[in-house]
């Protein structure tokens, strides 16, 4: 593993290609792969949105040794408890060779600065209950909410 911070920079459309694997990582570290995987549109979509000013979507990766090393994906929404946009940090994910050196919280970090820069008075996101390895490092930068979500598919 190298050494050293990350840089952390927007994503580029010349990123494509690094950046999948990434994105295809973090779905299947949630069961999204083979036949539950994301269909190619929400793929394709998704990359989209980064680059599109009238969406409120946006990416960060981590490059080290000029390798992408780790991914966050983060969006802004309205809220009825505040005026302000809150910010939501949606995916976030750093290959297995990079872990533990510092990718994922200078990647959490960034989105941090982001939304300061925003306006935004919050940062939140989700992460699956078994999901402890990361939320060692999430207890390090974040408070836990006490909130459980529920959710339906329809």
């Amino acid at each position: 593993m190298s050494v050293g911070a990350p840089t952390i920079r927007a994503v580029e459309a010349s990123d494509q290609a690094a950046w999948r694997p990434l994105f295809d990582g973090y779905n299947a570290f949630y069961g999204r792969e083979g036949p539950t995987a994301l269909a190619e549109e929400v793929v394709r979509t998704t990359w989209g949105r980064f680059f599109d000013p009238a969406e409120p979507v946006f990416a960060l990766v981590a490059e080290r040794d000029g390798q992408l090393v780790g991914l966050v994906h983060y969006l802004f929404h309205r809220s009825t408890t505040a005026v302000a946009l809150t910010c939501y940090l949606q995916d976030l994910f750093t290959s297995p060779a990079a872990r533990g050196g510092g990718v994922g919280k200078a990647l959490i970090e960034a989105v941090y600065d982001r939304a300061r820069a925003a306006g935004s008075p919050r940062v939140y996101w989700h992460t699956h209950e078994t999901n402890l390895t990361a939320m060692r490092l999430y207890g390090q930068v974040a408070e836990k909410s006490g909130f459980l979500v529920y959710r339906k598919d329809l």
